[in-house]
């Protein structure tokens, strides 16, 4: 029993499914170690915070979609290692009280953090905080349930790139320069575009459970179009950070379209065949992760 809590919380907690916000702290740190120096001790509690709302949502998520049906109806041919949600309930890994303990003690952890970090070093974290939490809950959760309403892609978007990089950038240096909001943009975007292309081997068990995700929206042909514009757009405004005063360098952010690009070219051969669309989920991930290292190294180069 204890064996199977811990491979049940180990698929909640598991370091890879928290690649989206470690890329975002570390974009935020960057930008921060760019003008001076870090505090490493708020540092940690800021990745503490992170790190247990990332786990609480995923457990108070895996109930909300065990209720709607969703994991349940996720063929056994349509599972890949991105998507198809935990399945720590589908697997009876964990009961519905041990995962709804989880989400609970992660909400608390990250909510102590926040509140800690608020009184005894930057107040106005505090909204970054609440939206944040609010967006993690609420992505699942009624009555918003985000990702049922075609607007998961969105949050998953302003959390990850603007909030969580803002949030990092805040508490170090005190002050919130818009460059460092537009920084995030092509992280969140790509991120988006990660959570996008995850959206494909889940489409009909998506579909039969009333979860309106963008793909279920347009149908996975015109979707992998979207796939290939959410690129584009984080191009876009990769290029266009110079103007708002970060350094040139920035644009090593841009190794990221050697991933990014054979994950589209993938996924517009085949949007409907699992299989084929795994290595593009693979590379799709690595091209987020890259644009962070990039673009943080660009911040420290060009400083």
């Amino acid at each position: 029993m204890a064996t199977q809590f811990g491979q049940g919380f180990w698929r909640l907690a598991d370091p890879k499914i928290t690649l989206a916000s470690a890329a975002s702290i570390a974009l935020g740190t960057a930008a921060a170690a760019a003008s001076g120096p870090i505090s490493a001790g708020w540092w940690v509690l800021t990745v503490l915070g992170v790190f247990a709302v990332e786990v609480a949502k995923n457990a108070s998520g895996e109930v909300f979609d065990w209720d709607s049906g969703t994991d349940q109806r996720v063929a056994e041919g349509d599972r890949s290692p991105f998507s198809g949600g935990k399945r720590v309930l589908v697997d009876g890994l964990l009961t519905r009280g041990q995962t709804w303990a989880i989400a609970a003690g992660g909400y608390l952890l990250a909510a102590i953090a926040g509140l800690a970090i608020v009184a005894w070093r930057e107040p106005r974290i505090l909204w970054i905080g609440v939206a944040g939490m609010a967006l993690a809950y609420f992505y699942h959760a009624p009555p918003l349930r985000l990702s049922y309403r075609g607007l998961g892609e969105a949050a998953v978007a302003i959390a990850y790139g603007p909030l969580v990089c803002a949030g990092t950038y805040l508490v170090q240096r005190g002050t919130l320069p818009v460059a460092v909001v537009l920084l995030a943009v092509p992280l969140g975007v790509l991120i988006a575009a990660f959570l996008w292309i995850n959206e494909f081997p889940d489409y009909v068990a998506d579909a039969l459970s009333q979860k309106r995700t963008l793909v279920v929206r347009l149908g996975r042909p015109a979707a992998a179009g979207g796939f290939v514009a959410l690129g584009l757009v984080a191009a876009g405004v990769l290029a266009l950070l110079p103007l708002a005063g970060l350094p040139m360098a920035v644009w090593f952010g841009g190794i990221a379209a050697l991933r990014f690009v054979p994950a589209a070219r993938q996924l517009l051969a085949t949007p409907e065949d699992t299989a084929s669309i795994i290595p593009a989920q693979a590379m799709t991930l690595q091209s987020f992760l890259l644009y962070a290292v990039g673009a943080s190294a660009g911040l420290l180069i060009g400083r």
